[in-house]
Parts: C-alpha cells; sequence; structure tokens
C-alpha cells in the first residue's frame, strides 16, 4: 500500500503549498511555486523533506510574497527545503551545479503561472541535453566517489537504500542518463524495481520515525512484515535483490554512455559495425553480440563462449543476446564437452571482466543453465561481519583475486574452478566446506574434468580453510602443525594450489583478511609443508610413441598430416631432427591463428616428430605444408608477425627444474595463452644453440603451460650457466624484451 500512500501524501503536500501561495497573494502570471528532485517526482516518503523553489522571470517584483509564502508550510510543521530564484539564475545554477541539473529536471508546477513552469522545465531539460556530453564525465566520477564512499547496497551490513550503489540515488541518475537522448535504459525494469526500493524506504521510515535510508540488522523482521514477506532472510533477499538489479542497469547504462562518448557526435542513423571475437560471435558498439551464423539451438557451448568473449575483451554481454540464449539453448551435456569446460576457464580467470558479465547472466537467469547450483549461495548474508560482501560476491570477488596468481600453480583450470566453487557449500545447517566437498566434486565431475582434477577440487573445497586457521592458531615451529597441513593436502600440487586459494579467498573478504602479518604466517606454514612434501614434483613425462617415419621424411622431406578429431582437428609434423625445427612447426600454426591446445614432441632415429591438439576444423594439410615451406627456406618471416602482445597483465614465469631429469635440462614456462608462445620460446632456444629433445605443451583456461627437455647440441645437458641464459632469454621474449 505504500505506493497509494505516496500519492496521498504528495496530494495533501501539493494542496497546502497551493493554499500557502493563494494566502500570500501570489500572482498569477510571471511567478510560479514548483517542487523539485522527489517531491517533484511526486515521491514523498513518510518524513520527506518539500524540496521547493518560488521562480519568477527577470525583473518581475516578488514583493512580501518571497518571504510570506513559506510561513504557512511551516506552521503546519512541514519540513521544508527552500529558495528564491528567476529563470535565468535556474539555468545558471543547474550550469554550475550537477546536483541542481539533476533536481531540477524533475521540477512539478505547484501554483502560480503553469506557463513559467512549462517554460522552465523544457528550458532544463534542453540545457541538460545540450551540456550532455561536457557534463556527463563529471558526473560519472560523483557517482564513483559516492560508491566507494557508501559501498553497494546488495551487499553491505547496514544497506543504505538512497545513497549506495543500486540505491534510490543512481535510480535518479539512470532516469537523467535517458533525459540526455544519448542512452536507453530498460524502462519497464527500471520503474519496476525504483518503486519497490521506495515502498521498502517508506516501510524504513515508518518504522524509525524519522527520515532514515539505512536498513539496521535489528529491523530486517519488522521490515519483512511491513512488506509482507515471509521472514528477515526473504526481507534481505528482496532489499538486496533490488539493489542488484539498479546496479546492474547503472553499470549497463554507464558502459553504453562510454562508449557514445568515445566517439564523435554523428547525425543520423549508423549501422553498427560487428567485429568478429569467436564462432558465432561478435563486438558491437563495445556490447558483446551473435553475429547472424549463430545458431543458439544447435550450439550448447555458445552461452560461454559469448561470455569468455566478452569478459576476455572488457565489454558488455548484451543483455538481449544473454536473453536470447536463456530461451533458445540446450542443456550442456553431461559430462560438458572440453570446450565447455576450456571457456568457463577462460571466464572466470578474466579478471575484473568476470563482474559485469557474471551479473548479466544472474540477471536474465542464464546462469542457471551453467551452475544451477548457484541458487544455495545467491544473495547469502555472511555469517561474520568482517566479510565485505555476500557470499555469492565474495565467490566472484575471490575468482578476480585468484587470476592474477594463475602463473603461481602448474593447474590454473583447477585453480578457477575451485576458487569458484569453494563456499558453495553455505547455507546449510553442516559446516559449509564439509558440506561443499560433494558439491563441489559433483559439479567438477559434471563439467568433464578427469578424477584426478576433481579430486583437487574436492580437497581444496575441503580444505580451502586449512592454511588459514593453522598459521594463524598453531606454533608453526611445531611439527605436529605441519604434519596437519601435509596430511590435509596430502601432495605438493595441491599445497601450491590451496596456498593461491587462500590468498584469493582472504583478498576478496576484506584488507583486515590478508594483512602482510596474516600473509607472512600463511606463506611461512606453506614453505614448511612444501619441503615436508619434498616439493617440486617432476612436469608430466613425455610419452615418446614409435611412430613408422613416412617415406617423404626417408627423402629428406618433411610431413604435415591433419586428422580430424573431436572439437578440433590433430596436426603431425615429421622432418629430419635439427635446431629449430619444433620453432618452424609452431610457427605455421600461429601464423594461422590455429589456437593449440595441447602438444607434444619428440626425437625418434634422427627425426624430430610433434603432436599438435588444435581447436581449428577442416584445416587443409597442403596449406600448411606451403607455410611450412616456407618458414624453413625463409621466404615468410614469422618473427615480425609474432611479436609477444606490448601489455600482459601477468608477467611470463620461466624456471630451470634440475631435479625433474638426469638427462636433459628441463625449463617449464606458464605464460598467457596466445598464438606464438611456442614459438617464440623454440626460436629463443634455436638462436642460442640448444635443441629440444622433447616437449610437452598443455594450454589450461588462459594460461599456457609447456614443459621443454633441454639438450647442448652434442646430447649434454646444460650447465648451470647455460641454462640460465636460456631462461633469461625466454622470458625476455615472451615480456617483449627481446632484442
Amino acid at each position: 500500500m505504500t505506493a497509494p500512500e505516496r500519492a496521498e501524501r504528495t496530494a495533501a503536500a501539493d494542496a497546502l503549498c497551493a493554499a500557502a501561495y493563494e494566502q500570500c497573494g501570489g500572482p498569477d502570471t510571471g511567478v510560479a511555486l514548483v517542487a523539485v528532485g522527489g517531491y517533484g517526482r511526486s515521491e514523498l516518503a513518510p518524513h520527506s523533506d518539500l524540496d521547493l523553489v518560488l521562480v519568477s522571470d527577470e525583473g518581475v517584483g516578488l514583493g512580501e510574497v518571497a518571504e510570506r509564502v513559506w510561513y504557512p508550510l511551516w506552521d503546519s510543521g512541514s519540513k521544508i527545503d527552500h529558495s528564491v530564484r528567476t529563470l535565468p539564475e535556474m539555468v545558471a545554477a543547474a550550469g554550475g551545479d550537477l546536483r541542481v541539473a539533476l533536481g531540477l529536471l524533475d521540477l512539478r508546477h505547484l501554483a502560480g503561472d503553469p506557463n513559467l513552469t512549462l517554460r522552465l522545465r523544457t528550458t532544463m531539460l534542453a540545457h541538460w541535453r545540450r551540456q550532455a556530453r561536457d557534463q556527463l564525465p563529471a558526473l560519472r566520477e560523483l557517482v564513483r566517489a559516492r560508491h566507494a564512499l557508501v559501498g553497494e547496497l546488495a551487499h553491505l551490513s547496514v544497506p543504505d537504500l538512497k545513497e549506495a550503489e543500486g540505491g534510490l540515488r543512481d535510480a535518479t541518475v539512470l532516469k537523467a542518463l535517458v533525459a540526455t537522448w544519448l542512452v536507453d535504459v530498460p524502462h519497464a525494469d527500471l520503474e519496476r524495481t525504483r518503486l519497490a526500493l521506495l515502498d521498502v524506504r517508506d516501510v524504513v521510515q515508518a518504522l524509525a520515525g524519522r527520515a532514515a535510508d539505512r536498513v539496521g540488522p535489528e529491523m530486517w523482521p519488522e521490515l519483512a512484515a511491513g512488506l509482507d514477506l515471509p521472514d528477515a532472510r526473504a526481507a534481505q533477499v528482496h532489499v538486496r535483490e533490488l539493489g542488484r538489479r539498479i546496479t546492474h542497469l547503472s553499470r549497463l547504462t554507464w558502459r553504453r554512455v562510454d562508449g557514445v562518448l568515445s566517439r564523435p557526435a554523428t547525425r543520423g542513423a549508423r549501422r553498427p559495425a560487428l567485429t568478429p571475437l569467436a564462432p558465432g560471435v561478435a563486438l558491437s558498439s563495445g556490447e558483446v553480440v551473435l553475429d547472424g551464423r549463430a545458431r543458439p539451438a544447435e550450439d550448447p557451448v555458445l552461452l560461454l563462449r559469448a561470455c569468455a568473449a566478452a569478459a576476455e575483451n572488457d565489454a558488455l554481454l548484451a543483455p538481449p543476446t544473454a536473453a536470447r540464449l536463456v530461451r533458445e539453448s540446450p542443456p550442456l551435456p553431461d559430462p560438458w564437452p572440453a570446450e565447455a569446460r576450456r571457456l568457463l576457464v577462460r571466464l572466470l580467470a578474466s579478471g575484473r571482466g568476470l563482474l559485469p558479465v557474471w551479473e548479466t547472466l544472474e540477471e536474465t537467469g542464464a546462469l542457471a543453465l551453467v551452475l544451477p547450483e548457484w541458487e544455495r549461495i545467491r544473495l547469502l548474508p555472511h555469517a561474520s561481519a568482517i566479510h565485505r560482501y555476500t557470499v555469492d560476491r565474495h565467490v566472484v570477488e575471490t575468482c578476480i583475486e585468484a587470476s592474477a596468481l594463475i602463473r603461481s600453480v602448474a593447474r590454473p583450470d583447477v585453480l578457477m574452478v575451485a576458487a569458484l566453487l569453494h563456499d558453495i557449500g553455505k547455507g546449510d545447517l553442516t559446516e559449509h566446506s564439509v558440506a561443499g566437498e560433494p558439491i563441489a566434486r559433483a559439479i567438477a565431475t559434471r563439467m568433464g574434468f578427469d578424477t584426478e582434477a576433481v579430486d583437487l577440487i574436492g580437497t581444496l573445497a575441503r580444505r580451502h580453510l586449512l592454511l588459514a586457521e593453522t598459521a594463524t592458531t598453531r606454533d608453526p615451529d611445531d611439527p605436529a602443525t605441519v604434519d596437519l597441513v601435509a596430511a590435509g593436502v596430502g601432495s605438493a600440487e595441491a599445497l601450491s594450489l590451496l596456498t593461491a586459494l587462500t590468498e584469493a579467498d582472504a583478498r576478496a573478504t576484506s584488507a583486515k583478511a590478508w594483512t602482510r602479518w596474516r600473509a607472512g604466517l600463511v606463506r611461512d606454514l606453506a614453505r614448511r609443508a612444501a619441503a615436508a612434501l619434498d616439493a617440486g614434483a617432476s612436469p608430466p613425462r613425455v610419452v615418446a610413441d614409435d611412430v613408422a617415419i613416412p617415406p617423404e621424411v626417408l627423402r629428406g622431406a618433411a610431413s604435415v598430416t591433419v586428422d580430424a578429431v573431436p572439437d578440433g582437428s590433430r596436426v603431425t609434423v615429421v622432418a629430419p631432427d635439427r635446431i629449430g625445427l619444433l620453432a618452424d612447426a609452431a610457427a605455421v600454426l600461429a601464423l594461422q591463428r590455429i589456437p593449440v591446445r595441447a602438444a607434444r614432441a619428440w626425437a625418434q632415429d634422427g627425426y624430430g616428430l610433434s603432436v599438435w591438439e588444435v581447436a581449428g576444423e577442416h584445416l587443409d594439410a597442403a596449406v600448411l605444408r606451403q607455410r611450412y615451406d616456407a618458414v624453413v627456406e625463409g621466404r615468410l618471416d614469422p618473427a615480425g608477425r609474432l611479436r609477444p602482445a606490448d601489455v600482459d597483465t601477468l608477467a611470463p614465469t620461466v624456471a630451470v627444474r634440475p631435479e625433474a631429469s638426469a638427462h636433459a635440462t628441463v625449463l617449464e614456462v606458464r605464460a598467457a595463452d596466445r598464438p606464438g608462445v611456442v614459438y617464440l620460446v623454440c626460436a629463443v632456444l634455436a638462436r642460442l644453440g640448444i635443441a629440444v629433445r622433447s616437449a610437452h605443451v598443455d594450454t589450461l583456461g588462459p594460461q599456457a603451460v609447456d614443459v621443454f627437455y633441454l639438450q647442448e647440441d652434442s646430447a649434454g645437458v646444460l650447465g648451470d650457466a647455460r641454462a640460465a641464459e636460456a631462461a633469461h632469454a625466454v622470458r625476455a621474449a615472451l615480456s617483449g624484451d627481446a632484442g
């Protein structure tokens, strides 16, 4: 009933103001009493002020009206915020203060000259639209500053219904953005959400007995009763859902504003350009959409492909696109295809680009297609006050933090999925890490992970608090403390993943949860446990098959063959062995922009063999062979075309693993997955005269994890100085520092 009550309050206030104007003898022309701000929008809460302006044409004398009109209002007990200005002064005030300009967009006639009010309203709107391109950047900074100061309505322990991100102030700003005619916003959705949030504020003020906008913890049960909701939990979910919806609309609209402001003003309609990003997916005006070839009903992986493309390109997943995918996409098979698993990991490891895409998935219902278990933790408050976010948002922030740590682990795919699932057991009576382990295992199995990865993900979900709790509550010098951690994780690989997950989880919790002191304790304990587990497990052993050498290779030529495999192709390159052979084979695939998922290479009886698992389908072996010949003969120089990107958010890691082999020097490389990584590594080694005797190449989400077994051309292990030289050169090449 709060909407009708707002209308009644507004009507009563309007009558009071009109009577006051009439009692003081206000003129019928040249002067008007107008309502602005929330009163102008007819949205009076039980304890709202009346925002009033007495406005006049320039040169019109107000006499005693300017003073006498306020007395009846004061006498009535109303709280008023009033001013007296001429029309030119109103325009000047709006030009000098964004807050004033916003308030005047909602002005409404109360008494006096209606034509003056109409002219004033028309003038304010025209001024706002004319100055929009100049004023919106400043408005954006005001909004950002308020968000940073107050926080986000959906996640605050004490939500501020007006000033928080996703609150009523943001809803008003959205209406102002629409009024510029530069961007649009889903009107029905915004208005429905805004009115529902006004209902909440009305009940809060009625309960508080004053002009309050904050919902204290003790208020939720009464608020639930006032809103006719079952209980306090339902009230929290309701309010936080409203806040998150407005936050989503606000972020969406501001991204569109940024896109408009970054383009020069144009006249007339233009057909938006489409930039292809992935099969069926394109970029248009800063938003990821489907292209004309997309067939959602025939492609269950298309949703994840669009999401990963949006997040990695820091673009919006267009809500209509997400909604269409929800309507038309078939369910993912159980288990998922490998492409779906890879795309999910890329999405989770995309950094800050993950958040807006994940919000779109939630707001459009698309997330239920990928992770129906998310409903368990959606908008679930944390029991601990140290957490700054609800459980679901905390999980997303943990993924964002973990994305910066993937260079420190050999299985970034496991780390990212464990970050997503580490709190999935919350919301139950059972301790959440215990409840979460079987859920995480079931989800990881459905996603198509192998048994080893499922075990790691389950262990991380079960033990994700082990390092943090043990480091801060037990004596690290006691052997039993180290034994406790070692026994809990079971392997050096699991410990490495747990260390990264612990840091990401703590950073996502709050600044207090990952201080220098806490970080030092956790890392010290992890080092001690690693020593106990004999850390430094060997890289994956390269299996060398006994392959029949093609006749043309026996005659000194090279062979390139292509075989179709599910979801891609297998490319086999065989040629007489030489230094630089692997670099040339890698260059061919990189120049063709064919994504490499995995590869292995080895030497056999004087011949070099490499087998490449790639994403491309319908590859032409003859074309690849022509490219190979052009590279070998020097007619095509890959070096200039395959330089590393100028900027890489995460630096590559290159490490020599002396314990991994007695017959070769093992070089382990972790770098961003992009065309040319293997080529850059092997080309540097070839220039140094170092032979790659075998290799294991793997792409795990956004990271390439490549292991190379190196020998001198004379078949000897590299000396320490030579190994350090190779590692330094490879690191420089991948970082773009090589000459």
